[in-house]
């Protein structure tokens, strides 16, 4: 009697985000895995060249984007065919389509928050690559993830390490988390040389290949504050239990100590994809064609504490997780905008932090913000910031920075 083999019911996908390099290593996962899913949405926020091709190749029902003049572009080109939605709007349409099983929600920062709430609350499972949406409403997510049975999994790859060496243990034994940052472009510069850091600099990772404000946030060491917040949530230990370790190779993603001294830790070579792939497929692991970790290559393996005092970002990141509150969600606005600001050329690399830590001390923290205060904090925190900004651009102002 022939053997019967199980095949998985193919899983229709939504990616929020499917322009930025997450959403390509995404689209790059599913296209190897036809028998398994189906493109059935993707979003972008303005960059339609690419979101076209993109809809060529994978036939997807509705698209959706951000910019309402890149919309009106594409659904005129387009023709009728596929759907062409608009803003958030749009978004939480397209979240929201019965036939939608997972959504990657890879949007960069406070733009995905809407969706992705909506995703979860109408009970789907949400692989999720945007920090933020943990960073500024963990508590309200988590508790629609319970209400309504939504599965939440994480994409960073520091975060799907995590959960990897968390599996079968029991989360009472924890001793704590260990997230592993590469240190970035800047890890040997002294900071004093902070202040003459160029945009093409910092934009040179040298480990892995990221969208641009990821990789400032990488540089400055932000990206991993917002890591530690988010393993707040996901993971539900406090921010003493969360600790950061430099380890520049990128081999290790992050690490599990237990409470009996013995540590988990998972390896890789520096490729999102990997974590994408455990995220679609959990609980399954799937063999897959990427490039396999060869110790005999990496050498040798270092470690260092970071350095809260030239790396300001990951130390104001701890403070906002402790203040709790609309506290994380004013640090993730003022990042994003004093961000924006050090791309655009207005602010020097190292007032970065400087702006964030201004927001953080003037605008006030709400406790158990409902949604509303939050995107109140938002809105507050970036106005703040793109005024102070523009105070350090110009070149007849003097401005004293409150430290």
């Amino acid at each position: 009697m022939g053997q019967t083999l199980f095949m998985p019911d193919i899983k229709n996908i939504c990616i929020l985000g499917s322009t930025g390099s997450i959403g390509r290593s995404s689209l790059d996962v599913i296209a190897r895995f036809p028998d398994r899913f189906r493109v059935t949405c993707l979003t972008a926020n303005r960059n339609i060249e690419l979101l076209n091709k993109q809809i060529e190749q994978f036939k997807p029902q509705v698209a959706a984007v951000l910019d309402p003049a890149a919309a009106a572009s594409l659904k005129h080109s387009r023709n009728g065919s596929p759907r062409i939605l608009e803003g958030q709007e749009g978004f939480v349409e397209a979240v929201s389509r019965p036939d939608v099983d997972i959504v990657i929600s890879s949007l960069v920062g406070f733009a995905g928050l809407r969706a992705t709430i909506e995703a979860v609350r109408l009970g789907k499972t949400v692989a999720l690559a945007n920090k933020e949406v943990l960073v500024v409403a963990g508590a309200i997510i988590n508790n629609l993830v319970a209400k309504h049975g939504a599965t939440l999994l994480p994409i960073d790859s520091e975060h799907s390490a995590i959960l990897q060496c968390l599996t079968g243990e029991d989360r009472k034994s924890i001793a704590r988390l260990i997230l592993t940052a590469s240190g970035g472009p800047f890890l040997h510069l002294d900071k004093d040389e902070f202040s003459s850091v160029t945009v093409d600099a910092a934009l040179k990772h040298p480990n892995w290949k990221m969208g641009n404000k990821i990789t400032i946030d990488s540089a400055t060491l932000m990206n991993k504050g917002l890591e530690v917040i988010e393993a707040h949530w996901l993971f539900g230990l406090p921010p003493e239990k969360i600790a950061v370790l430099i380890h520049p190779q990128s081999i290790i993603h992050s690490m599990v100590e237990f409470v009996d001294g013995s540590v988990k830790a998972q390896l890789g070579i520096p490729d999102m994809k990997m974590p994408i792939q455990f995220a679609l497929t959990y609980p399954e692991r799937v063999s897959s064609s990427f490039h396999r970790l060869d110790f005999t290559e990496v050498g040798e393996m270092t470690f260092l504490l970071p350095d809260t005092r030239k790396f300001e970002c990951l130390d104001l990141a701890y403070e906002a997780l402790r203040q709790g509150g609309t506290a994380p969600t004013i640090l993730n606005a003022a990042n994003e905008i004093a961000v924006e600001q050090f791309l655009g050329e207005k602010i020097k690399f190292h007032q970065i932090p400087h702006l964030i830590r201004n927001a953080m001390e003037v605008i006030p923290s709400i406790d158990h913000p409902s949604l509303e205060d939050i995107i109140s904090a938002d809105h507050a925190a970036r106005e703040f910031v793109r005024n102070r900004g523009r105070q350090f651009s110009s070149p007849t102002t003097t401005f004293a920075v409150t430290r």
